[in-house]
């Protein structure tokens, strides 16, 4: 993502997406099935949406979120990059069955949203990836940060996670083997836990 692109009109700018887009989209470009229908949850400001679409022309991205302004701002960076291969945000929301695409995708893709919403969030995340991965080896990527029994925390992110209970207690960091159990009982399994940059991680599940 180019940091000196100015935002389009109506688009809202995202500092984090901006910094940690080139670090994902590495994993994205090695993991990633070359052709396909990838689903982003929870796109915020569309800037990932456009930088990955940008650079995996093959795949057809499906952004979403079920902020009005978010998707206000995706459609912003969307008509702006002017990409074939990126569709209109969706308004899914991950605690709203009723909100869930039922097309497959090949792929789901969903950054820093588990820490920043209730634990309903991540269960519908597991059960929606299971009911729209169907085929074997479709792909659930994660990236944030999480708590690891064989990690210990960095001070940042306990920070972090304080501040995050402070303005919601139903927020926080959770815990890595918490979230690999809950995508076990929808056919997902954790294959690959990568560190990312300012202490992140990148989490692969595939469906078996």
């Amino acid at each position: 993502m180019d940091p000196t692109h100015a935002a389009p009109t109506g688009g809202l700018v995202s500092p984090a997406a901006a910094r940690n887009a080139e670090a994902i989209l590495a994993i994205l470009q090695a993991h990633l099935p070359q052709y396909g229908r990838v689903l982003e949850i929870a796109s915020g400001s569309g800037q990932h949406a456009v930088a990955f679409a940008r650079d995996l022309p093959e795949a057809t991205w499906i952004p979403s979120d079920p902020s009005a302004e978010a998707r206000d701002s995706i459609l912003a960076w969307r008509q702006d990059a002017g990409l074939p291969n990126l569709a209109a945000p969706l308004p899914l929301d991950a605690m709203d069955p009723a909100t869930w695409p039922t097309e497959t995708v090949q792929a789901i893709v969903c950054i820093n949203m588990i820490h920043i919403s209730p634990w309903s969030a991540t269960e519908g995340l597991m059960a929606l990836a299971g009911k729209i991965l169907t085929r074997p080896g479709g792909l659930l990527f994660l990236y944030g940060p999480y708590r690891e029994a064989d990690q210990l925390l960095a001070p940042s992110n306990a920070s972090f996670d304080a501040d995050l209970k402070g303005r919601d207690p139903a927020w926080g960091l959770r815990d890595r083997d918490d979230v690999a159990a809950e995508a076990r009982k929808h056919g997902l399994h954790l294959t690959l836990r990568k560190s990312m940059p300012a202490n992140n991680i990148a989490l692969l599940f595939r469906r078996t």
